[in-house]
Formats: structure tokens, C-alpha cells, sequence
């Protein structure tokens, strides 16, 4: 499963899972597939929403999606954490 490292302005560091939960919401935001949208596309915008849906899964405290909180973000970064073999 793939985890997003979310470092925040603040200091705090989430490691959060993309979740099938989270995939679904973000297909329901973006209008189509998760993995086509990340890897075809490759807006960075999408791993963005993505991160702020994670937080907010989380039950973390965070604003609305935009450049307020996109200005709480110092970094975000795409962990592939599945098993190797």
C-alpha cells in the first residue's frame, strides 16, 4: 500500500496510508481513475488533495483545501511502503 510523508510548516510529520477509502474520494473529486490521474497526469495539485484528505482522515485540525492549507504544507512525499520480495 502507498503512504504520503506529510511534513507540516508547523514541524509535525503524519505518515499517512492511501487507503481505498481515500482513493475513492479523490476519484469522486478529481472525475477519474486514482491511478491514471497520478501517473498519467502527475499533477502535483492531486498528491496535494490527496495529503489534505489524509489529514482529515486522521482527524486532524486542518483548513479547508486551498492555499490556506497549502501554505501549512512544508513538503509531501509519495512513500511506497508495500512488501518487498
Amino acid at each position: 500500500m502507498t503512504s504520503l510523508k506529510i511534513n507540516l510548516t508547523n514541524g509535525d510529520e503524519v505518515i499517512a496510508k492511501i487507503t481505498p477509502a481515500i482513493e475513492y474520494a479523490f476519484e469522486q473529486h478529481a472525475g477519474k481513475g486514482f491511478y491514471k490521474a497520478i501517473v498519467d497526469d502527475g499533477k502535483q495539485s492531486d498528491v496535494y488533495w490527496i495529503a489534505w484528505r489524509c489529514l482529515v482522515a486522521k482527524g486532524h485540525d486542518v483548513k479547508t483545501f486551498g492555499v490556506a492549507f497549502l501554505d501549512t504544507l512544508e513538503s509531501v512525499e509519495v512513500v511506497d511502503d508495500s512488501p518487498k520480495e
